[in-house]
């Protein structure tokens, strides 16, 4: 059943109008690990069964949410979000990276209360603390402390908000 849900919302209801939040919202329901109450699922999103959302939170517009991410309660994400666990194997040069396979997932984490802005992109392993603030294209390598304010590439702090 869980296989139907996931088809149903990756071919069908993640393109539908906005009006159908509901919809999309049940299907992620019925298909990822866990899903909180009043998720918010903008369309053309892509997220992997391996998810958990926390109450609250909401996701944006056409954004890429890979395996082993746990999104926490009351986050909101802007549109074209990408959150990557996991990369290429690019250690051998005596053979081509496409031939090398994956490396292993690292999950992301991202804790209560975040705003993720628009195009940002966090790569594999990180967790962004409680309460930040992670601003536009912004690209996130690195792990955030709580309450701050990330912008840029790489991702730095510019400042806290407590």
């Amino acid at each position: 059943m869980k296989k139907l849900f996931q088809f149903l919302f990756i071919k069908v209801f993640r393109h539908t109008p906005e009006s159908w939040g509901g919809v999309r919202r049940f299907c992620l329901h019925k298909y990822i690990k866990f899903c909180g109450k009043k998720v918010s699922v903008g369309r053309k999103c892509f997220v992997h069964k391996n998810t958990e959302i926390g109450d609250y939170s909401g996701i944006g517009y056409a954004c890429e949410i890979n395996n082993g991410v746990k999104i926490g309660n009351n986050v909101m994400m802007g549109p074209n979000v990408l959150i990557y666990t996991q990369n290429h194997n690019t250690s051998r040069v005596d053979i081509p990276m496409r031939e090398q396979g994956m490396r292993d997932m690292k999950p992301v984490v991202i804790e209560d209360d975040v705003w993720i802005g628009a195009r940002v992109c966090i790569l594999p392993g990180v967790t962004i603390g409680k309460g930040s603030v992670i601003g536009a294209c912004a690209v996130v390598s690195k792990n955030v402390p709580e309450y701050s304010v990330v912008v840029g590439n790489p991702g730095q702090v510019v400042k806290m908000r407590k």
